[in-house]
């Protein structure tokens, strides 16, 4: 790939030079074998906020280089100052094949990314309906799982909630992307607008699911309870969609 950034002016002004300067290590290390680098999700939008994000990124290679990593790995102090976060390794080849196995993930960088170098290798992917309502289905089951699991581990320390629903907040709003996908909305939204919009679409309220996508509130039993319940009856849903 020649050495080269685009689109840099699509990202925050005080993320540019940072940016930047990732942008330009990256390449250098990479050289040939870098065939792109692709910004995913907050840094790819106008809201990018860094004292909540970090820029997360694909870096995608011909082929992988534990060595060229190795050398990246030396700056991971100074890039997590600059609040960026350590790329995805990808590979042409790890894409194709991924579709079937990851649409939800892959669906989701489609939606809202930005190539900073070499060939955009999302905007053209497509998805079979089958994959896409398949890992709806198995990721609210497992999130549910996860919730029994984490109330037992939890031990009592109802403080734990908080943390155990910010974990579980951006990967549920991946899969109800994935829901509103299956019924044609396939332009990003917020993650309030996709609640708004299931909302709508399932005819029902959601606020445990909104609840949890507060960063700053406290999070209790009956938020935890909530949260369980509108997961279990989405679960529900899913199975018909």
């Amino acid at each position: 790939m020649t050495h080269s950034v685009m689109n840099l002016e699509r990202v925050v002004s005080g993320m540019q030079e940072p940016m930047k300067r990732f942008l330009d290590r990256v390449q250098t290390l990479g050289g040939a074998n870098c065939l792109a680098v692709i910004g995913v999700g907050a840094i790819a939008t106008s809201g990018f906020d860094p004292a909540r994000h970090t820029a997360r990124s694909v870096l995608v290679l011909e082929t992988i280089d534990l060595a060229m990593l190795r050398e990246l790995a030396k700056d991971g102090v100074k890039l997590g100052k600059a609040k960026i976060a350590a790329p995805l390794i990808m590979t042409p080849v790890y894409i194709a094949g991924s579709l079937d196995t990851f649409p939800l993930e892959f669906l989701e960088i489609q939606q809202c990314h930005v190539c900073f170098a070499g060939t955009d290798y999302f905007a053209d992917l497509s998805f079979e309906e089958r994959h896409v309502r398949l890992q709806c289905e198995r990721e609210l089951k497992t999130i549910l799982i996860g919730m029994r699991q984490g109330l037992l581990a939890a031990a009592g320390r109802e403080k734990l909630f908080g943390i155990m629903e910010g974990d579980i907040a951006e990967r549920l709003v991946r899969t109800l992307r994935g829901l509103l996908w299956l019924h044609g909305q396939y332009d990003y939204l917020s993650a309030i607008e996709v609640v708004g919009r299931i909302e709508q679409e399932t005819d029902r309220s959601l606020p445990g699911i909104r609840a949890a996508l507060e960063e700053n509130r406290h999070h209790d039993w009956s938020d935890f309870t909530r949260l369980y319940d509108e997961i279990d009856g989405l679960k529900t849903v899913a199975d018909r969609w």
